[in-house]
């Protein structure tokens, strides 16, 4: 398996203007690992900054694992679905300009009244019509487990399934299934023979009058990131059942704990490389 980093894992110093795109590129370069995921977010002058971008992805020999796209179906009207499917379509258009075959994309947000059952019809329009765009680009849309809507194995199976297409599979995000009271290990089991992608995250639980900056699951438990492979995943097991399963595709970190951003990705990484060198 490779080893990458989601720009999100340093999302606290680009909201701080003391990182860049380039300037996260140069900085995981200087890490000795494979690869990068870019996020449609973190432009801010696209047109300007994209060819410094190849460039530096070049210097570093570094692969874009995934183009990461913030897509949302929930959304009451078709006219407001549509945009949500050209958001997908900018997608496809930059992973061909990084030579990535990947697209991270997500099913939507919980909205109140929509449920996962009243939304899903939404869902798997957008994402039957994304794929058409997809294939005849030769790209591959990658679902995430993300958020409380249709974070479980079971969900992001079933849409798989419905859409129908060999062009729509899932990102697994090995942590987020903590947030809908799933464990890790048998959602992974679950999703191991569909996924392209896999986020590498690590949460830990803490108080419900926790003061610091938490996420709320389904279950009524708090959760804070955490360096990957010292918080409630079974890292190890984890990564085991995905090199069983012949998965040989990126460990995306996504890094998103209190600690200092920096320490968080080199500490995670570290700890990722001695599970991954008992498993070769």
């Amino acid at each position: 398996m490779k080893l990458g980093v989601s720009m999100w894992s340093l999302h606290k110093l680009y909201r701080k203007g003391e990182m860049d795109t380039v300037g996260f590129i140069e900085y995981i370069g200087s890490l000795g690992i494979d690869g990068v995921e870019l996020l449609e977010f973190f432009w801010k002058d696209k047109e300007k900054e994209l060819p410094m971008v190849k460039e530096a992805l070049a210097k570093y020999g570094l692969e874009v694992s995934a183009y990461a796209v913030s897509n949302n179906f929930v959304k009451e009207t078709k006219e407001e679905r549509s945009l949500e499917v050209d958001k997908i379509k900018v997608g496809v258009d930059m992973a061909i300009e990084f030579n990535s075959k990947i697209v991270r994309v997500f099913s939507g947000d919980l909205k109140p009244p929509f449920t996962y059952e009243q939304a899903k019809e939404w869902i798997i329009e957008g994402l039957k019509e994304s794929a058409k765009y997809a294939e005849k680009h030769n790209v591959i849309l990658a679902l995430e487990n993300h958020g409380l809507l249709a974070g479980k194995s079971s969900q992001v199976r079933e849409i798989i399934q419905l859409v129908g297409s060999n062009y729509l599979r899932a990102t697994v995000d090995i942590g987020n299934f903590l947030l809908v009271g799933e464990s890790s290990i048998d959602a992974v089991k679950n999703l191991a023979d569909v996924a392209v992608h896999v986020h590498l995250k690590d949460f830990k639980k803490v108080p419900l009058d926790y003061e610091g900056e938490a996420y709320n699951g389904l279950e009524g438990v708090r959760l804070i990131g955490t360096v990957a492979g010292e918080g409630e995943v079974n890292l190890p097991e984890v990564l085991k059942i995905l090199y069983s399963a012949g998965y040989r595709g990126y460990l995306s970190l996504e890094y998103e704990g209190p600690e200092d951003s920096k320490y968080g990705v080199e500490k995670s990484i570290s700890n990722t490389k001695k599970i991954l060198e008992s498993l070769e």
